[in-house]
C-alpha cells in the first residue's frame, strides 16, 4: 500500500509559537515554533554583559535570544535581543515536498552559544533543552487521550544527558554535558530525526448507536482525524561562573561535575 502524504501549505507567524498546518486526506496534522529563552529570575541576580543562545535546525538559525547590558531600556526584558521566526520544520522538508507518514527525516537540533553578538563581551555557558510534542484539536485545545508517542524525535547521547526523572509523555529534558564557548555550536545535535509515525492513519474508533429500527450501528472514524500535532524545543542556558549555584537557581536541579563536564543532574 502506498504511503499517505501530509502536505505542508506554507505557514504565517503569530509572536513566536506557530502552527504549521499538515493535510492528511481529510486528516489535518502540524508542527510548530521554536522558542528560546534565558531564565529572567536568575538573570537579574548577577551582573552580565552579554548573554545569549540560538537555537539550530539542520544548521539554520531558527530563533535567538540575546542579552545586552548596553541595549537602552528601563527595565530587564527591554535588554534582550530577539531575532528569527521561530519556525521548526522549515529546514527540514525541500521545497514543495510532502511529508511522508512512517517516513524518518534529518531533524538536527543543535545549540550554538551567540552571546557575543559581535561583541567582545560575552560569556561561556552551560545548556539545556526542552523538548515538549503534543497532539491539538481543532479548536486548538492540547488532546490528552492522544498519544504522543506516535510523533517519533530522536535524541543522541554523546554530548547529551536525558534527565529520564523529568521524562512524561510529552515532555524530555536534556543537558549538554561540556561548558558551551562564545560562538560555537554544541558538538553534536540533541535531536537527529523525526518521524510521524504511520500508525495515525490506521488508529481508529469505533461507537455504538441504534437506528430507527432498533438495529445497532456500528461507526468507524479515524481517532487523529482533525488533530494537528505539535513539536517545541526550547534552548536555555547560564553562566559557567558558580555554575552549581547558577544551574540551581535557574534549572531547579544539583548538577554533579567531572571537571567542567557534567555528568548528572537530580532533584
Amino acid at each position: 500500500m502506498a504511503k499517505k502524504k501530509m502536505k505542508m501549505p506554507k505557514s504565517t507567524l503569530a509572536l513566536l509559537v506557530v502552527a504549521i498546518g499538515l493535510l492528511l486526506f481529510t486528516t489535518v496534522g502540524g508542527a510548530r515554533a521554536a522558542l528560546t529563552y534565558f531564565s529572567d529570575t536568575y538573570t537579574s541576580q548577577f551582573n552580565m554583559r552579554h548573554i545569549g543562545i540560538t537555537l539550530l535546525e539542520n544548521g539554520k538559525p531558527v530563533s535567538a535570544r540575546n542579552y545586552n547590558v548596553n541595549q537602552k531600556s528601563d527595565n530587564l526584558e527591554g535588554k534582550w535581543q530577539y531575532s528569527g521566526d521561530g519556525i521548526l520544520l522549515t529546514n527540514m522538508l525541500a521545497e514543495g515536498e510532502d511529508l511522508v507518514l512512517g517516513h524518518t527525516y534529518d531533524e538536527k537540533l543543535s545549540v550554538k552559544n551567540t552571546s557575543s553578538d559581535g561583541n567582545e563581551n560575552g560569556i561561556d555557558e552551560y545548556v539545556r533543552v526542552t523538548v515538549r510534542k503534543y497532539w491539538l484539536d481543532a479548536d486548538g485545545k492540547k488532546a490528552t487521550d492522544l498519544s504522543p508517542e506516535l510523533i517519533e524525535i530522536h535524541f543522541t547521547d554523546t554530548d547529551w544527558i536525558l534527565d529520564e526523572a523529568s521524562h512524561t509523555e510529552e515532555r524530555d529534558v536534556l543537558y549538554y554535558r561540556h561548558i558551551l564557548p562564545v560562538d560555537e555550536e554544541t558538538l553534536t545535535p540533541f535531536a537527529d530525526t523525526l518521524t510521524i509515525s504511520d500508525k495515525v492513519p490506521y488508529t481508529v474508533k469505533q461507537t455504538e448507536s441504534k437506528d430507527e429500527n432498533g438495529k445497532t450501528v456500528i461507526t468507524t472514524t479515524y481517532k487523529y482525524d482533525g488533530y494537528q500535532f505539535v513539536l517545541e524545543a526550547e534552548a536555555d542556558g547560564v553562566q559557567t561562573h558558580n555554575a552549581k549555584d547558577a544551574i540551581r537557581s535557574a534549572w531547579g536541579v544539583e548538577a554533579s561535575f567531572s571537571g567542567d563536564e557534567i555528568t548528572g543532574v537530580t532533584h
